[in-house]
């Protein structure tokens, strides 16, 4: 086949024409059960006020703050018991003057009460409770709607439902929820080379690496995954693997990118669609390729799990994450760390590296790219300027982590 690379990139203008993609969105309903992780699409707002009554914060005694004034050790103020009532449970009768009824954290609050005095400061005898301590109006009360009133706005769109965000939905009685639907991503390993696991490891046969590594770090942009299997380095397989998944959102190769006569991808897409971009001024990754198909993204990676995994989390995984409507990474995110060791970059590239984080120092992992324990090891990655060949030792450098929600 032999074609070389259709024009090397600059990892800038890469990024700008995976912008300009075009992306749609789709939404759908799930459950509170299965939000967990999912990306809110519309404002929800309160269906009832919280708490939906007026509660009791503290065990003790509901009382009309005007009985108890004056109250002390020495004088306490003796107050007729009338009911008891428990959380879930409401009162027959109401407060009236000189009464009181003993209340458990969480109870509905008595009609004709307005305090609630702390059972630490009673005690119960046989003429009746003992308050040693006055309260005040409102006191140990959380009024009606204190936390959130009926129409409120609870949560924006574009939410990510975590634990606690679900915890408030479930808390005012909301079912179900709109959520942006995951994008579907097919992902293929090319290479006559590939071996699924579990079947038998011939010489000159290497497992399936970056269909699981891909796959999951596809998971972690908030999208879907599509197992496809593996895909011979020939013309009438890879082209048969693509069609069997035009109705995934995004297609992610790896291998068959480089230039030369395994560039099996390059011409495939050629004529099923364009290719937008066939290589990048990077390390690793030069081989990259980018490419459409009826409007519809193809990133093909370099075959080396490295390399592949590396080039996932710079160009694609910002993509993903914005057709998935995931939160995109923020300054915040990234630690600045310093290097422990000498760091040689390659001149003319924008060099990205793998790092190891131990005490709050960054390792460089300076494994080749076919070498899957680097990935295994990693914590982060960095990057190095195209203009710098080297980064001394004890320098600081900005290290992105690799999973950040």
């Amino acid at each position: 086949m032999g074609t070389e690379f259709l024009r090397i990139m600059d990892s800038e203008e890469v990024r700008e024409i995976i912008d300009n993609i075009k992306i749609k969105k789709e939404i759908g309903e799930v459950t509170l059960e299965k939000a967990y992780k999912r990306v809110l699409a519309g404002d929800i707002k309160a269906e009832i006020d919280l708490p939906p009554f007026n509660r009791a914060s503290m065990d003790g005694y509901a009382v009309r703050a005007e009985d108890t004034f004056g109250a002390s050790e020495d004088n306490p103020v003796i107050l007729k018991l009338t009911e008891i009532v428990r959380a879930g449970e409401s009162a027959s009768k109401n407060v009236e003057k000189g009464t009181c009824i003993e209340v458990s954290t969480g109870a509905p609050v008595p009609e004709g009460a307005n305090g609630v005095v702390m059972v630490e400061f009673t005690e119960n005898k046989d003429d009746g409770i003992h308050i040693h301590k006055s309260t005040a109006h409102g006191q140990n009360i959380a009024l009606k709607g204190s936390d959130v009133s009926r129409d409120d706005l609870l949560l924006k769109s574009g939410t990510l439902l975590t634990h606690d965000k679900i915890g408030v939905l479930g808390a005012t009685g909301i079912k179900n929820v709109p959520v942006f639907k995951k994008p579907k991503v097919a992902v293929i390993s090319t290479g006559n080379e590939i071996v699924k696991p579990g079947e038998q490891l011939e010489y000159g046969k290497i497992y399936d690496i970056n269909s699981l590594t891909i796959s999951n770090a596809v998971k972690t942009c908030g999208c879907t995954p599509i197992y496809s299997g593996v895909a011979r380095d020939n013309y009438k397989d890879l082209k048969s693997k693509l069609e069997e998944h035009l109705d995934a959102d995004v297609i992610i190769t790896s291998g068959g990118t480089s230039a030369g006569a395994g560039d099996v991808l390059r011409a495939v897409l050629d004529d099923m669609g364009e290719v937008m971009v066939h290589g990048i001024a990077v390390k690793p990754g030069k081989p990259t390729m980018i490419g459409l198909i009826n409007d519809k993204p193809i990133f093909g990676l370099p075959g080396y799990p490295v390399a592949a995994l590396m080039v996932f989390h710079v160009f694609v995984s910002s993509f993903l994450r914005k057709m998935a409507s995931m939160p995109e990474h923020r300054k915040s995110d990234v630690l600045k760390l310093k290097i422990s060791r000498r760091f040689h970059s390659s001149k003319g590239r924008h060099q990205y590296a793998f790092v190891k984080i131990e005490n709050d120092v960054a390792h460089p992992i300076l494994k080749d790219s076919g070498a899957i324990t680097a990935v295994a090891e990693a914590d982060g990655y960095f990057e190095v300027a195209k203009n710098v060949e080297i980064v001394e030792e004890g320098s600081e450098i900005e290290v992105m982590p690799l999973e950040i929600y």
